[in-house]
């Protein structure tokens, strides 16, 4: 049986153009919510820093919060530079930025808290507040991302965190406002509008 060289190759390449049309959603969509009450507290959450120390969500009442999970050896690990500028250029008593390494996308965030610490200081001077190392999901998810992903948890809808650099972003009163994906830059009008307002 004869096979038409010309037509596998048309249907190899219409193949990768529908998986990376479909990668290119995946990692760029944005979700923008009217902000709704949530079922559980934001401010009731807490976290533990890189450095070890308690973080208690009581100290974001009337801030607006970026949480990113981040990690250093992944194709978004760039955006730590926009974060930082983010953060330099609007970061303040009004507005926050978390980081949440994590190591469940691609083994990406393999190191310590220490070498975290070390790697985002050396390479992006990074100040804004990282925390440790965590899971965005399945059942050992923290309680942060369990909130950030749950609807019955945060009132609005269920997320599924994709891959690194997946951002929410909390308005002042605790709600979630908008989820977008790892592709969207965290100098993207929509973040900056948030940051500065």
């Amino acid at each position: 049986m004869r096979i038409d060289l010309h037509w596998v190759a048309i249907s190899s390449i219409l193949l990768v153009l529908a998986f990376g049309l479909s990668a290119w959603k995946a990692h760029t969509n944005s979700v923008i919510y009217s902000p709704q009450p949530a079922m559980q507290k934001f401010h009731e959450l807490s976290a533990t820093t890189l450095d070890g120390a308690p973080f208690k969500f009581t100290q974001l009442k009337g801030k607006r919060v970026l949480i990113v999970n981040t990690a250093s050896h992944c194709g978004y690990t760039s955006q730590y530079a926009e974060l930082e500028t983010l953060n330099q250029e609007y970061g303040d008593d009004d507005f926050v930025i978390l980081g949440f390494p994590c190591n469940q996308f691609g083994f990406q965030e393999p190191g310590s808290a220490a070498d975290i610490a070390t790697f985002c200081d050396k390479n992006f001077g990074v100040t804004f507040q990282m925390m440790q190392k965590v899971k965005v999901k399945g059942n050992d998810a923290h309680p942060v991302y369990k909130w950030l992903s749950k609807k019955n948890h945060n009132g609005v809808d269920d997320h599924k965190i994709g891959w690194n650099f997946h951002k929410f972003l909390v308005d002042e009163e605790g709600r979630l406002i908008a989820s977008l994906r790892s592709g969207v830059s965290p100098m993207d009008p929509s973040i900056v509008d948030f940051a500065k307002r």
